[in-house]
């Protein structure tokens, strides 16, 4: 993915044919941490963009009042304060509808996590589900947390980032504690090499560019051997790479599909398929409905996808 961050003022990269308009990460200066929080005003326009967009960076969403629909990839999740979502580097999502949400915003980068490499599962399952209704209890306690972040990160003291760090780790955990979130503990499950070789070919698998690769070809980039890579993900996941190698590549063709005008001929290559005809059997019999079937359901009328004005 491109470079997450960018200073005040550089303009959003516009996107090219068929793509994804991507938002990178805002930061004050080139040594500033991969860290931002604040209000949607504060953050920015494009903060609540009616567009179809992805970041370079996680978002966690509190959202305090408002309605509408909160869009991410293929679920629609109705806005109904209050609530907490994430939204997953990479993601596709926007705001749809009703009046614009209010709240606040916490971003950063998967950089930002180096102190608790653990989070990193917890967030991808948390945005997994993306939306969590908050009680009176968990609203107040996380309107809290991030206010301690929000006051953190204006005054900049001495030790501001392990500090961001802390905050955030928490915030993490605790989210993660709510009904329907992830039900494993924050530490990974595995641990030393065998947890970075999977969290590694987690984060791979997600590139447009992964898209087609084999599980060979993702351990020669990773440095291992199939068979360890294999091992790693089974222990991390329960799952062989193989099978997350294939729902990678058919998210990334249902993206694709939803979000963008591109032929299917153009999904097909995109998403490593030399001949079209078997990528819509190999969609078929992965989703249980055909290229076109699926875009007619589930893509919105074509709209511009220039971002405004503003910071990225």
């Amino acid at each position: 993915m491109r470079s997450t961050t960018v200073l005040p003022g550089v303009p959003a990269l516009p996107p090219g044919p068929g793509d994804v308009p991507l938002h990178r990460l805002e930061v004050s200066s080139p040594g500033a941490p991969p860290f931002a929080v604040g209000s949607f005003e504060e953050v920015g326009p494009l903060s609540r963009w009616d567009r179809p967009h992805r970041h370079t960076f996680y978002e966690i969403v509190h959202v305090r009042a408002g309605s509408g629909t909160h869009v991410v990839d293929l679920a629609r999740w109705p806005v109904r304060p209050p609530q907490l979502a994430v939204v997953l580097p990479g993601q596709v999502h926007h705001w749809e509808g009703g009046r614009g949400p209010e709240g606040s915003l916490v971003l950063f980068t998967d950089d930002f996590l180096v102190d608790h490499p653990g989070d990193r599962e917890l967030l991808r399952e948390l945005g997994a589900r993306c939306g969590f209704a908050l009680d009176t209890a968990q609203d107040r306690w996380v309107g809290a947390l991030i206010a301690e972040l929000a006051a953190e990160f204006r005054q900049r003291a001495s030790g501001h980032e392990s500090v961001l760090r802390s905050l955030l780790h928490v915030l993490v955990v605790r989210a993660a504690r709510l009904p329907g979130g992830p039900a494993q503990g924050p530490e990974p499950r595995v641990q030393g090499r065998t947890a970075a070789v999977a969290d590694a070919f987690a984060e791979l698998i997600t590139r447009p560019e992964a898209a087609g690769r084999t599980v060979r070809e993702c351990a020669d980039r990773l440095g291992v051997s199939p068979g360890y890579l294999t091992q790693a993900v089974r222990a991390a996941t329960g799952r062989p790479p193989g099978r997350l190698l294939i729902e990678a590549r058919v998210y990334q063709a249902q993206q694709l599909l939803a979000h963008t005008e591109l032929s299917v001929r153009q999904v097909a290559a995109r998403t490593g398929f030399d001949d079209p005809a078997y990528f819509s059997r190999f969609f078929r019999r992965e989703t249980g409905s055909s290229p076109g079937a699926f875009r007619k359901h589930h893509s919105r009328p074509h709209q511009s996808l220039e971002a405004p004005s503003a910071p990225a």
